[in-house]
């Protein structure tokens, strides 16, 4: 989908600490001569109560830099921290509880139970960790997503942007430290993804979140505090207070300068590049790099390990195939 407007930017003190970082951070899929680097020493923080967004041509290591930030893939290399806490280390049961009590997601796949009601779905992932949810903050967040009228509904009842809305509060009930959220308006027709853009920025301005969205459209990067792009698995570039003009022309200079073209569909990226790479044609491959001609797999082919659905839930119905995959908050 495509949006048509940037919200203005309010003005903003300076951000109020670190919400997550990255030092070093790599992250090669394969090994050997077929090694591709997804991330290649990444250093990174995310500033607190702030909406950053990341950007990149496919392959770029845009979905993976959330990802491994979010404690929802290994890293090869390097460390990651939440808020003061080293996630690169603990064991994965510690990482699932992190991830339930610290983090909220949400991604293009609405991933709501058909068989609760918006309120149910809504306290979910706090009714499988057996906390009771802070009862004037729920409120507010529904009040602020305009869901008020909505929480007896089925999703089936509920429109898509309704859905999406229902999954913000989702990702805003338990007040996490940080949001993340992989191309949420990627379903959405312009109107309803309009309004899910406005309220991650209200959620940050008016409720204290923190935001990470990753996109491929300017104008939804035009409603954030900063954007970071990516290229070859690097952060190449900043643009804070962004607008969709400016991205949109920042995109095209990354164009016209590193010879980004999409590889054809069915095609079968150069040896040692991974697919959407931004190497120029004829450039030599690299010493690591696989054989002319063999398939290398890229990271954003990457799927994490399926996690088991939790005791006493019933799992959604399986997106249908290209989508992303069930939600970590209600899987973990």
């Amino acid at each position: 989908m495509s949006t048509s407007a940037s919200a203005p930017h309010t003005e903003r003190t300076e951000p109020v600490g670190v919400a997550a970082r990255a030092r070093g951070l790599t992250k090669a899929y394969g090994s050997g001569e077929t090694a591709v680097i997804a991330l290649d020493a990444v250093d990174v923080d995310i500033a607190r109560q702030r909406f950053t967004a990341v950007m990149g041509p496919s392959g770029s290591g845009k979905s993976t830099l959330m990802h491994t930030l979010a404690g929802l893939d290994s890293v090869s290399a390097g460390q990651v921290w939440l808020g003061e806490t080293e996630i690169t280390g603990l064991k994965e049961r510690e990482l699932t509880q992190l991830r339930r009590d610290r983090v909220g997601f949400m991604f293009q796949s609405f991933n709501l139970i058909p068989t609760l009601n918006a309120r149910e779905n809504i306290t979910l992932p706090m009714d499988i960790a057996g906390k009771r949810p802070d009862a004037e903050w729920l409120e507010h967040v529904i009040d602020t997503l305009g869901l008020r009228d909505r929480l007896r509904h089925r999703p089936a009842q509920l429109s898509g942007g309704q859905q999406q809305r229902v999954a913000c509060a989702r990702a805003l009930a338990s007040r996490p430290e940080l949001i993340f959220a992989d191309e949420p308006t990627g379903n959405l027709d312009s109107r309803a993804g309009l309004e899910v853009l406005g309220f991650l920025r209200e959620a940050v301005d008016s409720l204290g979140q923190t935001v990470v969205m990753v996109t491929h459209d300017p104008s939804a990067a035009g409603h954030s505090d900063l954007v970071l792009f990516l290229a070859d698995g690097r952060i190449v570039d900043e643009m804070p207070r962004p607008t969709a003009e400016g991205v949109l022309e920042r995109m095209k200079r990354f164009d016209a300068l590193q010879g980004t073209r999409p590889d054809p569909e069915g095609a079968v990226p150069p040896a040692g590049r991974a697919p959407g790479s931004t190497a120029l044609p004829g450039q030599p491959a690299p010493d690591n790099a696989a054989p002319q001609g063999q398939p290398t797999p890229g990271p954003e082919r990457a799927v994490a390990p399926e996690q088991p659905t939790p005791e006493g839930t019933v799992p959604p119905a399986r997106p249908p195939s290209g989508e992303a995959s069930g939600d970590p908050a209600t899987q973990d």
